[in-house]
């Protein structure tokens, strides 16, 4: 994989992070109508990206990923986690994941809770998340997500 930065995530990019989310989670074969309900949970203000933790993925200029780590120790959110349909299987969202957790720790959580897309959740447990329970859909009702918790020095 070519090399990645990590960085802050700029107000000014919060636009871009919508449009990749939604690409991303388009990626798991859901239909137009579906996207459509997501589109307000999945879309950023700049405010939301100048008062939350967001970190993006910069990958020669391009924004490829991002996620976002949210609450108060000590516990709190994996609120996103989202990678560019192209880079999924690259081992980005592992590179991501690994940030994540650090800056996680440095801000001094020991849990994160992750409200799973349920094509992810593998993912989340091969970085060593387990499932709690279910959580609801912020965008679909009665839809229930997978609910993840990582003890966050215990992560890949």
């Amino acid at each position: 994989m070519p090399e990645v930065t990590l960085r802050r995530a700029r107000p000014d990019e919060a636009s871009t992070l919508s449009d990749l989310a939604l690409a991303a989670k388009g990626f798991w074969g859901y239909d137009q109508a579906f996207i459509e309900s997501c589109k307000s949970e999945l879309t950023f203000s700049p405010d939301d990206v100048a008062r939350r933790h967001f970190v993006v993925a910069d990958l020669g200029g391009l924004v490829v990923g991002f996620y976002s780590v949210d609450g108060e120790p000590p516990v709190g959110e994996l609120g996103n986690m989202w990678v560019r349909p192209s880079e999924i299987g690259t081992g980005l969202g592992r590179v991501m994941w690994q940030d994540a957790m650090a800056a996680a720790a440095a801000a001094g959580f020991e849990y994160l809770e992750i409200g799973a897309e349920p094509n992810a959740e593998g993912f989340y447990r091969k970085m060593g998340a387990e499932r709690i329970g279910e959580t609801p859909s912020g965008s679909i009702a009665g839809r229930m997500l997978p609910m993840m918790q990582v003890r966050v020095s215990a992560a890949s």
